[in-house]
């Protein structure tokens, strides 16, 4: 299986501008750019990219963990926050941050936490990201 994006962009660095673009027309000629990364202009990043998928990604797995424990969620809201660092090599993902609360009837807290973090260990974005960043998560039930 492989999905794909395509970015343009026109200019330089600091004034030049950048569409991205899914196979899917999810996104559709979303802006992105210098100021939308690190100025909080409106517009998309590659970070908050990232964050989405990752986000998306463990949220699904953990479904699917959670099916595999007898438990099936009412709710997931993963929040997952990218930090983002000047380090001496240039700019680097140093962590990711996977803030979960997930809303389960007659939920077992062994088991969602089990679930949670093999979920956290096992989703493919996961797996791509931790070789370069520090995955940290805060899993709670509401």
């Amino acid at each position: 299986m492989k999905r794909s994006a395509s970015a343009v962009w026109n200019g330089g660095i600091k004034d030049g501008d950048g569409r991205i673009s899914s196979e899917s027309g999810a996104l559709s000629s979303l802006r992105y750019g210098f100021t939308s990364r690190f100025e909080n202009e409106p517009g998309t990043n590659p970070e908050e990219l990232i964050a989405a998928a990752h986000a998306s990604c463990f949220a699904m797995a953990l479904s699917g963990q959670l099916g595999e424990a007898g438990m099936r969620a009412e709710s997931l809201v993963v929040k997952a926050t990218v930090r983002l660092d000047k380090l001496a090599t240039g700019w680097s993902v140093t962590e990711i941050q996977l803030d979960v609360t997930a809303k389960i009837p007659d939920a077992d807290a062994e088991k969602f936490t089990t679930a949670a973090q093999t979920a956290k260990s096992n989703c493919p974005i996961s797996r791509l990201l931790s070789a370069a960043a520090r995955i940290s998560m805060d899993a709670r039930l509401a």
